[in-house]
């Protein structure tokens, strides 16, 4: 009979502690450092901020990321790329060039260490040079990437005439992207509807990104990075060279007022996909922007976006949640992260 009481009383004290922990976690998301629900994060970092809403994250959420590794398996989410690959119209292809190489440096000799008896093996070297767009292949569009207003502002009201340069912009470039290790939310959007990839155009709302969540039983809290998969990088191939294939899904994307319910409703802290350009184009009908999403996002919020990131593996695997991890090239003055190799961890 003791026995049956204190069985019974330690199951009390468990289920205490079990709610106790779900309610302290709640009580934490729901007062997370510069997110407000219902507003998100905007600028509330101080006049000077060049990081955005990427200030929220912290010890707990590099913790809280990692202890979802339990099979020790990395996913690469990118893609490879050179002159041929597919890239949004509005910027430029890049080129990477010898720019010595062993047969070019022995011919040369206008450097002296590479002569005479110091280099009887025969030592020389391969260098490139790159003449590379800053918005190509997987990404990280920096907060400087957006402007809007006849002020071309951007990011907590930096303008043009004040921090524009001609070796980059000279606020919210991005180098001031700092690593970013928190927990990572896949949307298989192109999953749930069980095709290879979204047909072109297709717009995806508020709606459907809660139906799938639904579907896979998976919740976005504050503080997580969400990427939507439409299945665009499937044909990516080893360098995005098909464009006709990769423009046939590339243009599927979400809306504003799913960006909106991201930021505003769950606490993303950075919002992505597999396509060039997250958001949907055309734009819906009576949008005052080419790109509202970004301008919202980028401008409005400080959230970052996340192009061309290789969710198929993920995909594949049903892996609906991980620790995300990337680091961004610290390039001063570049408007975007480029040529990126993220990774996902479960």
């Amino acid at each position: 009979m003791k026995l049956n009481v204190r069985t019974g009383v330690f199951v009390l004290c468990v289920g205490s502690l079990l709610w106790g922990s779900g309610y302290l976690h709640a009580q934490r998301s729901s007062s997370r450092k510069g997110w407000t629900q219902g507003k998100g994060y905007g600028w509330v970092w101080g006049k000077n901020d060049e990081v955005g809403a990427l200030n929220t994250l912290g010890p707990e959420d590099v913790r809280g990321a990692l202890s979802l590794v339990k099979q020790g398996k990395v996913y690469d989410l990118g893609v490879t790329y050179d002159r041929t690959s597919f890239k949004w119209p509005g910027h430029s292809p890049g080129e990477i060039m010898t720019f010595r190489g062993p047969e070019g440096v022995k011919r040369q000799q206008d450097n002296e260490f590479t002569q005479g008896p110091g280099n009887a093996s025969g030592t020389a070297w391969h260098s490139s040079a790159l003449f590379i767009n800053d918005n190509v292949a997987t990404q990280i569009d920096g907060l400087g990437h957006a402007t809007q207003g006849e002020d071309n502002h951007w990011y907590n009201g930096f303008k043009e005439a004040d921090w524009g340069g001609n070796w980059g912009i000279r606020k919210a470039g991005a180098e001031t992207i700092p690593p970013i290790i928190t927990r990572g939310i896949l949307i298989d959007v192109a999953g749930h509807r069980k095709v290879d990839a979204l047909p072109s155009n297709t717009r995806i709302t508020r709606q459907m990104l809660q139906e799938v969540l639904s579907a896979q039983r998976t919740e976005i809290r504050p503080g997580d990075a969400v990427f939507i998969r439409t299945g665009t990088l499937r044909y990516w191939g080893e360098t995005g060279s098909n464009h006709d294939k990769i423009r046939e899904h590339d243009s599927a994307g979400i809306d504003l007022d799913a960006a909106k319910w991201l930021v505003e409703e769950k606490g993303a802290v950075l919002v992505g996909s597999d396509t060039s350009g997250l958001e949907v184009g055309p734009v819906p009908q009576g949008s005052t922007s080419f790109m509202p999403v970004h301008n919202y996002l980028l401008i409005d919020q400080g959230v970052h976006i996340a192009e061309f990131h290789n969710m198929e593996e993920l995909a594949k695997d049903r892996a609906y949640q991980f620790a995300y991890v990337c680091t961004v090239n610290k390039l001063k003055g570049t408007a975007a992260g480029f040529a990126l190799r993220p990774i996902a961890i479960r």
